[in-house]
C-alpha cells in the first residue's frame, strides 16, 4: 500500500478538490495524510455558527478534523500560516500570511512531513491555484518545491477541467436550471482550472460522493445548507463533483487519461 499526502490552502479546500480521491485511497487501504497551510482565518462566516467566544480559526480546525475523519484521513497537519485573504487585500502581506511566506522555508516544513511519511504521492494545485487565490498559488509553489526536496515520485496538480465547466454551464442553461448569463462569465471560466488538452488524470469519484458531500457539510462555517455545494440535487452534484481532475507532473497529457493517482 502507498501513502498519499494531499496539500491544501484552507480548511474545506480538501473536500471540494480531492475529497473523492482521498476517500477512495483510504478505502483501498492506502494511508491518507492531509496538510493544510492556514487556519482559514479570513473566510466568510455562515451566520449563527460560531459558539460564544469561539474564533473562526478554532471552528475551522474542528471542522477540518471532522471532514478528515469522514474522508478516511490517518493524519492531519496544519503548517501554521495565516489565511492571506482574497487577491488584492491588505491581508495578503500581513505578518504570518501564507502568500507572503518564504517559499523555501515553507517547503522545508512540508518536506519534513513528506519525508516522515515516506510519501509516494502528493497533490498540490495548478500554477494559478485553480482560480488565482494567493494562498492557492502559494500551495503550488511550496508544494512543488517540497516534493522536489523530499523526492516524492508522483506529483499531481489538482485542477478543474475548464472545458468541462463550459459544457456543464451550457447544459444547465439548456435544461432551464440556469438563465443565460447567470453562470460564470467567459472571463471567469478562462481564469479557472486547466484546458482539457493539458490534463493527464481523470478520476471517477462517484462511488464516494456521499462521503465527499458529508465532508463539505462538516465545514458548516463556510458551506451553508442552502449553498450551491449542498443544495444541488444528487444528479447535479454528481455532474459537478463526480470527477476530480489532475495534471500528473512529468506525464504527457491525455487522453487516454490515467484513472487514479497510484499507478498508470
Amino acid at each position: 500500500m502507498a501513502t498519499l499526502v494531499t496539500f491544501h490552502a484552507h480548511p474545506d479546500d480538501e473536500c471540494i478538490g480531492c475529497g473523492g480521491v482521498m476517500r477512495a485511497a483510504a478505502d483501498a487501504g492506502h494511508r491518507v495524510v492531509l496538510v493544510v497551510a492556514t487556519g482559514g482565518e479570513h473566510g466568510e462566516i455562515v451566520s449563527d455558527v460560531l459558539a460564544p467566544g469561539q474564533t473562526l480559526a478554532e471552528r475551522r480546525y474542528d471542522e477540518t478534523l471532522e471532514a478528515a475523519r469522514i474522508l478516511g484521513v490517518a493524519r492531519t497537519e496544519f503548517l501554521g500560516y495565516v489565511d492571506s485573504g482574497m487577491v488584492g487585500t491588505e491581508t495578503n502581506t500581513a505578518p504570518g500570511a501564507f502568500a507572503a511566506a518564504d517559499v523555501e522555508d515553507a517547503a522545508q516544513k512540508l518536506a519534513a512531513i513528506l519525508r516522515d511519511e515516506e510519501a509516494d504521492v502528493v497533490t498540490v494545485y495548478d500554477e494559478h491555484g485553480g482560480y488565482g487565490h494567493p494562498d492557492h498559488v502559494q500551495v503550488h509553489r511550496v508544494g512543488m518545491r517540497a516534493a522536489e526536496i523530499a523526492g516524492v515520485p508522483r506529483v499531481f496538480q489538482s485542477t478543474v477541467n475548464r472545458d468541462e465547466m463550459r459544457r456543464l454551464v451550457s447544459a444547465a442553461v439548456a435544461a432551464g436550471m440556469m438563465g443565460e448569463g447567470d453562470g460564470p462569465s467567459e472571463a471567469d471560466v478562462e481564469g479557472m482550472g486547466t484546458p482539457e488538452a493539458a490534463l493527464t488524470t481523470r478520476v471517477d469519484v462517484t462511488p464516494h460522493l456521499a462521503a465527499k458531500r458529508a465532508a463539505m457539510r462538516a465545514h458548516a462555517s463556510q458551506i451553508a445548507e442552502d449553498s450551491f455545494f449542498l443544495a444541488l440535487p444528487d444528479d447535479g452534484f454528481a455532474a459537478a463533483f463526480g470527477t476530480e481532475w489532475f495534471v500528473h507532473v512529468g506525464r504527457p497529457p491525455g487522453p487516454p487519461w490515467e484513472t487514479n493517482l497510484f499507478d498508470g
